[in-house]
């Protein structure tokens, strides 16, 4: 029953994509990339960059802020002008996502690390001045922080050194790779400084998943979307609340916000670079290698990241944390060849 589905879906791919040589005849003649809202920015302004450059040439690129987890959806659906070319993601892809795009006929995908960003834990600058740690972020968001319930109402609770005041968190929702990375930087590094939790994880995985990742749903944490912007307004208005989103929302923000350190770590440029903040995390594209010969300009689009990710480039102006020189050249090869991903290396 696969393989019929394998050959039926390679048919209907050439049916799609059929006539695309040449002419670069297409049904579709314009750019499609989906996903993150962290990389949204960056994709807007490679998008604007390569409009730019290409003016005469290629129409401007369809750049759409879906959240990581609803644009691999849209991205591992199929091969086709119907479906993106690109799926923008401030987390790795994962392995089950992969797989849903293998059996949808996605079967070469290359994949870009583009830069870093941090996790931001953050305030309005009229708040009262704290830092956490990984555990006390955990205790206080966790819906069962090591399999009880959460009857934490403020954050005095979890600790009293910290303000006697309501925990409101301000954050993003489930689709989003922003909340994956929160889940797997932060959340889970806190649910496994207690030994029995961490020790189940042995034993029952999906429970030690469930208890060390999902979010209270009382009104603690409340989500807002896929907008970063949203989070920031939330603060602004309310100083008793802190939010959670992408490092550069918070660069862009630094005259009304202020970051929050975790484990003693500020959320800066430099503490995300050398990797010392808990919640530094890559940003990646995903490229339908599929595609590249019939959407007329998406080489050209891909080159436009490789052109501007350096330091100094478009991106660092835009807040973007440059990777190192190590990774870029990694990933410019990777650009250059086309390197399809390995499955191997996902988790």
């Amino acid at each position: 029953m696969r393989f019929t589905k394998t050959i039926v879906l390679a048919a209907l791919t050439s049916a799609a994509l059929a006539g695309c040589g040449g002419q670069q005849s297409t049904s579709r003649d314009q750019i499609k990339a989906v996903g993150s809202s962290t990389v949204y920015p960056f994709a807007k302004a490679a998008a604007e960059e390569f409009s730019r450059a290409f003016a005469n040439q290629y129409k401007s690129p369809i750049v759409e802020s879906t959240g990581t987890g609803g644009g691999m959806k849209l991205f591992c659906a199929g091969v086709g002008t119907q479906h993106p070319d690109i799926a923008n993601a401030s987390r790795r892809m994962k392995a089950s996502e992969f797989e849903t795009c293998q059996q949808n006929g996605v079967t070469e995908i290359v994949e870009i690390e583009v830069g870093k960003d941090g996790i931001a834990i953050a305030e309005s600058k009229e708040g009262p001045t704290f830092g956490l740690t990984v555990k006390q972020v955990y205790e206080a968001l966790a819906k069962e922080p090591y399999g009880k319930p959460n009857t934490a109402k403020n954050w005095s609770d979890i600790d009293p050194s910290l303000p006697n005041e309501p925990i409101l968190v301000y954050g993003p929702p489930s689709t989003s790779g922003t909340r994956d990375a929160l889940a797997e930087l932060i959340l889970t590094e806190g649910c496994k400084t207690d030994a029995a939790t961490k020790a189940l994880k042995e034993t029952d995985e999906d429970r030690y998943e469930q208890i060390c990742t999902e979010v209270r749903t009382d009104g603690a944490y409340v989500e807002q979307g896929e907008n970063d912007n949203l989070i920031v307004q939330k603060l602004a208005s309310n100083p008793a609340a802190i939010g959670v989103f992408g490092y550069s929302f918070l660069e862009e923000n630094a005259d009304k916000l202020r970051g929050l350190a975790v484990n003693g770590v500020e959320p800066t440029y430099d503490n995300i670079t050398s990797n010392a903040y808990p919640g530094a995390r890559s940003l990646y594209i995903y490229v339908k290698k599929q595609h590249l010969d019939a959407i007329p300009g998406l080489r050209e689009y891909i080159s436009t990241w490789v052109e501007n990710w350096g330091k100094g480039g478009l991106f660092a102006s835009k807040g973007m944390i440059t990777s190192t020189d190590a990774v870029q050249a990694a990933n410019s090869a990777a650009v250059k060849n086309m390197t399809v991903l390995d499955a191997s290396v996902l988790k």
